[in-house]
């Protein structure tokens, strides 16, 4: 048998549990039966391609933003990341809801509006879009957790990531870093 060294066996450990973090957000329940979820896992190059996006986002916000220049130390010190995003439309339009918790009182009327671009994201949003982002989220994160790999959601990952044309289909995104370290990079901040 081979040798396999610790960085190796670490790295390999953080690719792994990425791909199954992402099947555990494909996997994880959907409102409706209906995914509409993407998952993008990025390493290597770019992570720093990453980092920099964080930084240009924190720094081009009206109010500069601080915790995106934290969160791209944290990303440069990550093995991998995963990205995980959701388009916004109504679940199944051709049977609607009608719920109104998107601001409209029918999914047509939703379906008809225009679409707003905030700072960060595509607005308004169906809100078991929302639901089914949350869920695999936590899916995800579970996985990691039990596989003892670091990893922490993060808002600043996913909004840079959207601006810098990763999951560009999607309406809102999140990231989540992983690490497999003496100590986790992102208990500290």
């Amino acid at each position: 048998m081979a040798r396999i060294d610790s960085r190796s066996a670490e790295q390999a450990a953080v690719k792994t549990t990425a791909c199954l973090m992402a099947a555990a957000a494909r996997t994880a329940p959907k409102t409706r039966g209906l995914d509409s979820l993407r998952t993008l896992i990025l390493d290597g190059d770019e992570l720093e391609a990453l980092a920099a996006a964080m930084e240009a986002k924190g720094q081009s916000k009206p109010t500069k933003v601080p915790s995106f220049a934290r969160d791209a130390k944290n990303v440069r010190a990550s093995g991998a990341v995963l990205l995980i995003g959701v388009t916004g439309e109504p679940k199944n339009p051709t049977v609607p809801l009608n719920c109104g918790a998107c601001g409209y009182g029918s999914c047509q009327e939703f379906i008809n509006s225009a679409k707003a671009e905030g700072e960060d994201f595509h607005g308004p949003l169906c809100i078991y879009q929302l639901l089914d982002l949350g869920i695999a989220l936590g899916s995800a994160a579970k996985v990691s957790a039990d596989l003892n790999v670091d990893s922490r959601i993060m808002y600043s990952i996913g909004a840079a990531a959207r601006a810098a044309g990763y999951l560009a289909d999607c309406e809102v995104v999140m990231g989540l870093p992983l690490s497999v370290t003496g100590k986790s990079p992102y208990f500290d901040r």
